[in-house]
């Protein structure tokens, strides 16, 4: 396995900033949130199923309509990522990628020697995928087509149109390959907007992973999950994760029942915030001189500066002056973009901070 290339995307945990805008989680929760002060004493620090827990699978699949048994919960979404990737990918086998994307989802296979189709999805067609592109990247030798609904990093979704066209032609193209819909904000709604079906009842060629971070508040405790259909698929990346893993944190386990047990009462106030925090986005950019692609869910979306009225040239300066007014926003090469254009997260910050971190952004434009 190739070593990996430094990856600038760490400064967003790694360096912190007064007004961050490129965090694209939801507020975060605190552990009085879901349990009593004395609800972790008498929890046994022993190791807990290599599968996960039987109640936390049992909820994490009531959400995605699967199975319990085909659920598989792993340290974040990350990690089943890469057990999915160790499955699928050996030296030259082919993975196409629609792109821009979560970095990891090219780097893991890459890593493991597989060669990146990347399949371009444009701010000018508002990111939707391309199926005919899609469908002539794919090969005999593809053995992973890997998607997000909602994109990382524009927030937007694939209808079920889209999903059922891209099966359709990985069915009839590419017989080997497994399709990832990575689904970290498909509970991450807008108002009182319905979350989403989940994709992964919908083929056995169908895999979805996700996890705790993004909707829920919880990225500190390192909870996701894989689902597959596919028994045999799940018997061997259950046994991949052992291999590597062992087993989850069995207080970070914990903890995801009790949120979980209150899906509803975490996600509400957070779809409130988000819609509030979208409309304040949605009237600030009116006077801005950005282009804008509204999200249909996450705390996250994509601006651009205009061509027209910012050089490539001036591209660098932007980014300058935002830092020096102590404010950041996620460069779009990081996800495999252009630099003119950036993801905003629209989530994490207090509101009043979001609105200060608004008015510095628009300094700095």
């Amino acid at each position: 396995m190739a070593s990996f290339a430094t990856s600038p995307m760490s400064t967003l945990v790694d360096v912190p900033v007064r007004y961050d805008l490129a965090e694209s989680t939801c507020p975060a929760l605190r552990i009085g949130d879901l349990v009593e002060p004395d609800a972790l004493v008498d929890l046994p620090l022993g190791y807990g199923r290599s599968s996960g827990d039987a109640e936390l699978r049992a909820l994490i699949g009531a959400g995605t309509d699967v199975d319990a048994g085909q659920v598989l919960v792993t340290v974040g979404a990350i990690e089943g990522m890469f057990l999915l990737a160790q499955d699928r990918c050996r030296p030259g086998d082919a993975v196409v990628l629609a792109s821009p994307c979560f970095p990891p989802a090219r780097s893991i296979p890459a890593g493991l020697g597989a060669r990146i189709d990347v399949v371009a999805l444009r701010f000018d067609d508002g990111y939707r995928l391309p199926l005919d592109t899609v469908a002539d990247a794919l090969t005999p030798q593809t053995r992973l087509v890997s998607v997000a609904s909602p994109q990382n990093p524009s927030g937007v979704r694939l209808t079920e149109e889209e999903l059922r066209g891209l099966l359709a032609a990985v069915d009839e193209r590419a017989p080997e390959a497994v399709v990832l819909v990575d689904e970290t904000y498909r509970e991450s709604t807008y108002g009182d907007a319905p979350v989403p079906a989940s994709a992964a009842a919908m083929s056995p060629r169908v895999v979805t992973c996700g996890s705790l971070s993004k909707a829920h508040g919880a990225p500190g405790l390192r909870l996701g999950w894989l689902t597959t259909t596919d028994a045999d698929l799940y018997e061997r990346v259950r046994n991949a994760k052992f291999l590597t893993t062992i087993a989850c944190s069995a207080p970070d386990e914990f903890l995801a029942v009790q949120l979980l047990r209150r899906r509803s009462e975490v996600l509400a106030p957070r779809a409130a915030l988000l819609q509030r925090a979208l409309a304040e986005l949605e009237q600030w950019v009116r006077d801005q001189p950005l282009e804008f692609v509204r999200p249909d869910g996450g705390a996250l979306c994509c601006l651009r500066l205009p061509r027209d009225r910012v050089p490539d040239g001036a591209v660098p300066g932007f980014y300058a002056r935002l830092a020096a007014n102590d404010t950041r926003v996620a460069p779009g090469s990081w996800f495999g973009e252009e630099d003119r254009v950036f993801r905003l997260g629209f989530g994490h910050l207090p509101r009043p901070d979001f609105t200060e971190a608004l008015a510095r952004l628009a300094d700095a434009l």
